[in-house]
């Protein structure tokens, strides 16, 4: 009669470890926990579990012996032999804990190992997990790096410094273009290829050797911002409307029904990103080229939104030869400061002027309310720093009168307002990076601003996997063949 082996070998670690959770769990002492003890202490008792058996499971994996000797081909074309065989452990922190590797390294004088079971097993270069890492990324885009590394240690059991966090997040970061160059957008309905285009100031750490002042001076600052082009492009279908829609919609003149006005489409496949580093013109490209690839037939109609700087108008008219458009709400900013001018901010006589404005121009009559500006000027005798404001606006608006065929982009159902790139602004940038005492070095900006970007758009899990590929091939670049055994 023939005995089962597998009845007398001994219990795994991990076995063991959950015969002891099992046992506490059903002793005396723990059924007089209460329930959210008895949570607590389980899931940190099951951690251990977890931990145990990934670690049996890496060693059944082997230690990566492929043979006596791998050949490895130079890229002079030379055919080198890797014959050095020798044992080495390496240390992995997972989502589970740490965890022990015995590997096998090939090596040869002069040159750096090879560990065929790294590359089996797509470990990182790094000793923290790709999955560690990705949950690390995910939190430190969305809130501080101290809370981050606490809401990982607080759900895994595991953890990670700050300094750890920081130094992942640029390595993460270095494959975003790359990810939007060769990423195809999905097809989308609507028939307005909308781009915009704006700028945001992110807080930066003060250079080395800058002495602090203890009191600042007029229109000093406590710290200096650097701007960051922030850029957005979707598809949408029309919304045609009428200026008097715009206007009640605006200043709420009425309480709207539902059949007064259509609610208006959803963006498709919004992409939102900003760059502190790269200047206007390289993020106004790469506008131009995402418009490309969604519209390589030039099918659809492609608008731009701006605000009224100058030198972005110029870049983005240049640069993307679409229909440019004024944002409808700075230009109303300058109509309340003329309002401002005529009547005490916050009374009915102001907001009547501006009301009263804003139609005009929606209809079409830009030069007319530029007019009434200079007229005003002429016959009140305005003077000062009174005059200067009138001056400015009426520049402003004359200026941008061609930007401003309000009525027309709503009768062909364009948007005329930059609402989505000024919600990037504000999701992208102020929302995670002007908090509270919050100052940034360019590098960590810049990733950061990337990596959010890449999440804000819903591309995060997407880009993750593309970034392990792309982590694979720096590490991984050669081919070997294997000596027979």
């Amino acid at each position: 009669m023939t005995v089962a082996t597998a009845a007398s070998s001994p219990p795994t670690p991990a076995a063991v470890e959950f015969a002891l959770l099992q046992s506490w769990l059903a002793s005396g002492s723990a059924l007089r926990l209460p329930l959210h003890e008895i949570e607590c202490q389980q899931q940190a008792k099951g951690r251990e579990v977890q931990r145990l058996l990934l670690q049996a499971h890496l060693q059944q994996r082997g230690n990566g012996d492929v043979g006596p000797a791998l050949y490895l081909r130079q890229q002079d074309g030379d055919v080198v032999a890797y014959s050095h065989r020798r044992l080495g452990t390496r240390s992995l922190t997972t989502v589970f804990g740490t965890v022990e590797l015995v590997r096998l390294g090939y090596s040869r004088p002069g040159m750096p190992g090879i560990f065929p079971l790294d590359r089996a097993l797509t470990l990182p270069a790094r000793s923290f997990s790709y999955e560690l890492q990705r949950r690390l990324v995910k939190a430190a885009v969305q809130n501080p790096f101290l809370d981050s590394v606490q809401t990982i240690a607080d759900l895994t059991g595991v953890s990670v410094s700050k300094g750890s966090l920081e130094q992942i997040l640029p390595d993460v970061a270095q494959d975003f273009d790359a990810f939007y160059r060769q990423r195809s957008p999905e097809p989308a309905t609507g028939s307005i290829l909308v781009a915009a285009v704006d700028c945001k100031g992110i807080p930066m750490v003060k250079p080395p050797g800058t002495q602090s002042t203890s009191r600042l001076t007029k229109g000093q600052k406590a710290n200096k911002k650097r701007m960051a082009t922030v850029a957005t492009v979707f598809t949408r279908a029309p919304w045609v409307r009428t200026p008097l829609q715009v206007a009640e919609s605006l200043f709420r003149i009425s309480r709207p029904t539902p059949d007064d006005v259509p609610a208006p489409p959803h963006p498709e496949n919004k992409r939102v990103w900003a760059s502190l580093l790269k200047g206007k013109d390289a993020v106004i490209q790469e506008v131009a080229e995402e418009m490309e690839r969604r519209d390589p037939s030039a099918s659809k109609a492609r608008v731009a939104l701006t605000d009224g700087e100058r030198a972005l108008q110029i870049r983005v008219d240049r640069k993307l030869k679409v229909t440019l458009i004024l944002d409808l709400i700075h230009a109303l900013e300058k109509l309340w400061k003329a309002a401002h001018v005529f009547h005490t901010e916050g009374s009915l006589e102001a907001d009547l002027w501006v009301m009263d404005r804003t139609l005009r121009i929606l209809e079409g009559g830009v030069g007319q309310v530029v007019k009434g500006l200079r007229q005003s000027i002429t016959k009140r005798n305005i003077s000062g720093a009174k005059r200067k404001t009138l001056e400015g606006v009426a520049d402003y608006l004359y200026r941008n009168r061609t930007r401003m065929r309000y009525h027309e982009y709503l009768a062909n159902g364009w948007p005329i307002a930059s609402g989505p790139v000024e919600g990037a602004c504000k999701n992208l940038i102020k929302d995670r990076m002007e908090r509270s005492g919050m100052r940034w070095t360019e590098q960590m900006a810049e990733a950061i601003v990337q990596l959010r970007a890449v999440y804000l758009s819903g591309d995060f899990d997407t880009y993750w996997q593309f970034h392990i590929e792309q982590d694979q091939k720096r590490l991984y670049p050669d081919a070997w063949s294997v000596v027979p055994k």
